[in-house]
């Protein structure tokens, strides 16, 4: 491969890995809105669930009030009928089946509506539960992108032998040896100290014959001399 096309070859592959991160970068920057708007969605739609079982409730007060009346006018039927009038019997029979007409279409309702708050209310614990589930996750992905942007960070840091942290590394270790060097000196310097504090005392001891001054040539002489007489 010629030195052209190997230049070529690593320049797109940098362009590409700085696509990438502005792809990766804008790709978290949507998500976020995105998450945004879902939890906007969210609350809509709870809104909206509240709106639906209020107009659930109207719609189950009218099909209790039209069972009532119909009860009642059933009375009124047996009444009229008691007293012979069936006439009136007829006419109270025909606003009975009015209330029932009306029942009917009031009980549909109130299921259609019965049905549509059980859907929504699915639907938004589905939907909570996938935004904590989606919202955890991008937490995870963003706290592990910070920790390996410090750790590149740290790496470049020590990268190359005129790293500033390299430099600041060799300047540490030369002062901890000057440091080392200096009590080594300071040890030494005590140890002399103590060992001409010791020859000191000891001539003192010789000078006042407390302690013999060593052995001479004719010391050890007379010694010999003893040693064979006697023997």
């Amino acid at each position: 491969m010629s030195i052209w096309k190997k230049l070529f070859t690593a320049a797109r592959g940098a362009a590409t890995e700085a696509g990438e991160a502005i792809v990766d970068n804008q790709a978290l920057r949507i998500l976020d809105q995105e998450m945004r708007e879902a939890r906007t969605q969210l609350d809509n739609a709870k809104k909206n669930l509240t709106s639906v079982m209020a107009e659930e409730m109207a719609v189950q007060r009218t099909v209790q009030e039209l069972r009532t009346r119909i009860e009642e006018h059933e009375g009124y039927v047996a009444q009229a009928l008691d007293q012979g009038n069936e006439a009136l019997a007829l006419e109270v029979a025909d606003r009975i089946a009015e209330f029932s007409n009306e029942l009917e279409a009031q009980e549909q309702l109130a299921q259609g509506y019965t049905a549509n708050v059980s859907q929504l209310k699915r639907t938004i614990a589905d939907t909570e539960r996938n935004i904590k589930m989606m919202q955890r996750e991008v937490s995870m992905v963003k706290s592990t992108e910070a920790v390996q942007k410090a750790n590149t960070a740290i790496a470049s840091k020590f990268s190359g032998a005129d790293s500033s942290m390299l430099r600041a590394t060799d300047s540490l270790e030369r002062i901890k040896a000057k440091q080392q060097k200096r009590s080594d000196q300071m040890q030494a310097a005590v140890e002399l100290q103590k060992e001409g504090a010791g020859d000191d005392l000891q001539a003192r001891l010789k000078s006042a014959g407390i302690v013999s001054g060593g052995a001479s040539a004719n010391a050890v002489l007379e010694r010999i001399k003893a040693k064979k007489s006697g023997g």
